[in-house]
């Protein structure tokens, strides 16, 4: 079984990394009290969230144009299924990153004190709240999900030990 070549790997760790660390950090923002501190881990959350968009733009294109295609792993309804919650996972990603940036512009924020996005309407609480609570609700469908992805992948290497894994993770190979 073949890998993925060098950047379309680079790609997934670095998404991974990102999902991650802004699931991490959106866990933990209201940790921070109000003012300067919740604002410089905001910026942070958002900063990154930013990146999350560049690379998941940045991999599709590469996938879509040079990145090495690989056949389905598997056949049949276990196939079918892998190949869907990988469009998933893209689509949770690229939806979770729209829906961020809608927060900061319904909200309105200001980015390390440096660029300042003004609330789109400053009265509506209700609209900031939903937004905000359906972006988190896009994280946690987004973890979940690529916990499963993660469980997918080392269930084929310790379990079917097909060799799976090792087409995001060449250095596994025996």
């Amino acid at each position: 079984m073949n890998s993925y070549d060098k950047p379309s790997i680079a790609f997934h760790w670095i998404s991974a990394v990102l999902v991650l660390t802004l699931w991490l950090v959106g866990q933990i923002i209201d940790w921070f009290p109000k003012g300067d501190p919740r604002m410089l881990v905001r910026s942070l959350h958002i900063v990154v969230g930013a990146a999350l968009g560049v690379v998941l733009v940045a991999r599709i294109c590469w996938r879509k144009t040079r990145g090495t295609q690989l056949p389905a792993a598997q056949t049949g309804i276990a196939g079918t299924a892998a190949t869907a919650a990988h469009y998933l996972l893209y689509g949770l990603m690229a939806a979770i990153v729209i829906v961020g940036i809608a927060c900061v512009w319904f909200r309105g924020d200001t980015i390390f004190g440096l660029i300042t996005v003004p609330a789109f309407d400053p009265a509506n609480r209700e609209l900031r709240h939903n937004a905000v609570e359906f972006h988190g609700l896009l994280a946690n469908i987004l973890l979940a999900t690529a916990a499963l992805h993660a469980a997918a992948a080392l269930w084929h290497h310790f379990v079917r030990k097909d060799q799976v894994l090792t087409r995001m993770w060449p250095s596994l190979k025996r």
